[in-house]
């Protein structure tokens, strides 16, 4: 019998950190002598790895150096602080914890690093509603290993998911992308990185705007009994 999953990518989307991720660039920008941004620009433009967000800013080839040298210290060292005083997104322990209550699995995929994931997990006390962290080893492989999708195609694999009952959620195309070519169900939810605009663009099953949102359809859809 194949199993059913919830998978979640974290930053923006579990983790409410678009602040943070916000104050970053602006330090950043600032370092290099450039005109800080808003967050409208930020949902705008972000994307992964860093270098084309950078790029899509408008930063030159040589500034892009500067701030990938070092394994994006100047990006990690600003950020991990601001991000460990983030919270949960709106409804998103309330998820966690009836996935756990109803024994459906919850998985992290991730384009985070393992250790500091894992970390802000103990911080907010659900890392025994989390299954499996699936993200790069560290700041020296992040971008250079596996991608997400093909991290999440093997794991499914090797644990016999089901795709048609797994639900991926997340605050940018990509996880509608994998959702696509993984045959998964996709969640794109508003509030994170990217902007409602790309979000619909990229044409996911389900558009919300916090988790509450989130547990009805999957009720709706049977993953979830109804309370």
């Amino acid at each position: 019998m194949m199993k059913p999953a919830l998978v979640f990518d974290w930053n923006g989307t579990l983790l409410d950190d678009t602040d943070a991720l916000l104050q970053t660039t602006n330090t950043i920008l600032d370092r290099l002598g450039r005109a800080a941004i808003d967050m409208q620009t930020l949902r705008d433009h972000f994307d992964v790895p860093l270098s084309l967000f950078f790029r899509n800013l408008g930063m030159s080839e040589r500034e892009l150096e500067t701030v990938d040298s070092h394994d994006s210290a100047i990006f990690h060292d600003t950020y991990e602080p601001l991000a460990s005083k983030a919270e949960l997104r709106e409804g998103a322990r309330r998820i966690l914890e009836t996935a756990r209550q109803q024994d459906v699995s919850s998985i992290i995929v991730s384009n985070h690093i393992v250790e500091p994931l894992i970390t802000q997990l103990r911080r907010h006390r659900i890392e025994d509603c989390v299954a499996k962290v699936l993200a790069f080893e560290s700041r020296a492989t992040q971008f250079k290993s596996m991608s997400k999708g093909e991290r999440l195609r093997l794991y499914m694999r090797a644990n016999d998911l089901n795709p048609s009952s797994t639900f991926i959620v997340g605050d940018m195309p990509v996880e509608t992308d994998i959702a696509r070519d993984l045959g998964l169900v996709s969640v794109a939810i508003t509030g994170g990185f990217v902007s409602e605009t790309r979000l619909r663009a990229a044409q996911p099953d389900y558009l919300i705007e916090d988790h509450h949102k989130l547990l009805p359809i999957l009720q709706e859809r049977g993953l979830f009994q109804h309370s």
